[in-house]
């Protein structure tokens, strides 16, 4: 494995100017209360680099004559391993994960003013702003204490993402796997909940039994908070109380995915909570259904981004104005954008070690991304009808449909990693029958 990470590490050196240095700042522990942690996760790009997966830890590379990768890192405390577990120490950075040079965490700010003296350039990762308020007297540091007659050196900062996330974008073949396993993971997950759900279970079990499916297949962790919402709580976006009874006649909105190794799946179903759509979730359903597969059906290499999108609100407008739901010509719909008022949100967005995953959708030039094969990415239309509708008939009041699929881009086309999970009405209706 630290074979992936020193081919990342050399990548990315490629692309910096001579020079310069990038910091890639490392999470820290966080406390939940008094003397309870919350349970550890590395800062994605961080790990992407390094593989490194202890608090507090910072890297350098240097990109020069001899390029280099420095680790810093807690050191080895045998009183602190017994109580909360081993760590890697100096020695481990080195001989375990790879690092040129490794030092401990009190060591980084003296051997980073000293290589900053020979830099034109910094980039900085640092998500969390750990360091944000120290980067300008650091590249100050060497013109403002050097004498007179030095020559000084004015360096310059600049972000590190800019370089980095549009690479995150194209996944590798390791990280394909690691994502197919989430995907498959969340699948069993979605599966068990749609079987289990009925009138009277609370939303709170759901989720659980989620968790508790995905952690079979290997996941330690949901990739986000589990959105299980009946009825009208599908309305609000990122519902995540997850705390209300289901009742006979609701539909059930479930955005969940589980994490594999750091890298996420996510995805969507909406479904009755009884097992049997009524006339009136039927036909929003087949509609966001319908938005969702002509949309998959654009994905190939060179498709623009934006067309999938553009591509499911067309549909959707085309059915709200048919349902009566919108009123005017569909030219007029689509210039004044009031179909907005039920479908809210974009429909899709990058997916891997982050569930909204990092990287440009734009190109240098302002234009809209084209898609490459192994680019993977959700497409997920949404039609919300809040109880607070008035103007709408009753019975589509109270209701939020969402499908969201796990899309990769191929050679060829598209593969949807998430199409086990049961999406058509009439295989949910016979799935939630069983």
């Amino acid at each position: 494995m630290s074979n992936i990470y020193h081919q990342r590490r050399s990548e990315l050196l490629e692309q910096l100017p001579n020079d310069s240095l990038a910091i890639v700042a490392g999470y820290q522990q966080k406390v939940r209360s008094k003397n309870i942690k919350y349970h550890f996760r590395q800062d994605n790009d961080f790990l992407y680099l390094t593989g490194f997966d202890e608090p507090d830890a910072i890297a350098i590379l240097v990109k020069g004559d001899v390029n280099q990768y420095l680790l810093f890192c807690r050191p080895k405390d045998p009183a602190q391993e017994v109580s909360f577990g081993a760590r890697a120490g100096v020695e481990g950075a080195v001989a375990i994960h790879g690092a040129d040079k490794a030092f401990t965490v009190a060591e980084f700010e003296q051997t980073l003013l000293l290589l900053l003296q020979q830099v034109n350039t910094l980039y900085i990762g640092d998500e969390l702003g750990r360091f944000s308020s120290q980067l300008i007297s650091w590249v100050n540091q060497q013109r403002h204490h050097c004498s007179f007659d030095t020559p000084k050196r004015f360096t310059s900062i600049k972000p590190l993402a800019e370089v980095l996330h549009s690479k995150r974008v194209v996944k590798s073949r390791d990280e394909l796997a690691k994502i197919r396993s989430a995907v498959y993971a969340s699948t069993a997950g979605h599966k068990a909940v749609m079987q289990a759900c009925k009138p009277g279970i609370n939303e709170r079990e759901l989720s659980s039994l989620f968790d508790f499916t995905i952690a079979k297949h290997g996941c330690n962790d949901v990739a986000y908070p589990s959105i299980v919402a009946g009825g009208n709580n599908a309305c609000c976006l990122h519902y995540e109380e997850n705390c209300c009874e289901l009742v006979n006649g609701q539909m059930l909105l479930i955005d969940a995915g589980g994490e594999f190794e750091y890298y996420a799946a996510d995805i969507t179903r909406s479904y009755p909570v009884n097992g049997r759509f009524s006339p009136e979730q039927k036909v929003i359903y087949k509609l966001v259904l319908k938005a969702l597969d002509q949309a998959i059906e654009k994905v190939c290499p060179g498709a623009a981004w934006n067309s999938l999108y553009e591509t499911c609100m067309q549909v959707m407008a085309e059915g709200l104005k048919e349902l009566g739901l919108l009123s005017g010509s569909i030219d007029e719909i689509m210039e004044n954008e009031s179909y907005k008022r039920f479908t809210v949100h974009k429909t899709g967005h990058w997916l891997g070690m982050d569930v909204h995953d990092v990287g440009p959708y734009h190109n240098n030039k302002g234009q809209f991304r084209t898609l490459e094969p192994n680019m993977v990415f959700t497409i997920e239309p949404g039609i919300y009808i809040p109880l607070d509708a008035t103007d709408v008939p009753e019975a589509y009041r109270g209701m939020g449909i969402r499908i969201e699929d796990d899309i990769l881009v191929t050679h060829n086309g598209y593969e949807n990693l998430s199409v086990d999970v049961p999406r058509s009405i009439e295989e949910i209706e016979a799935f939630m029958a069983n």
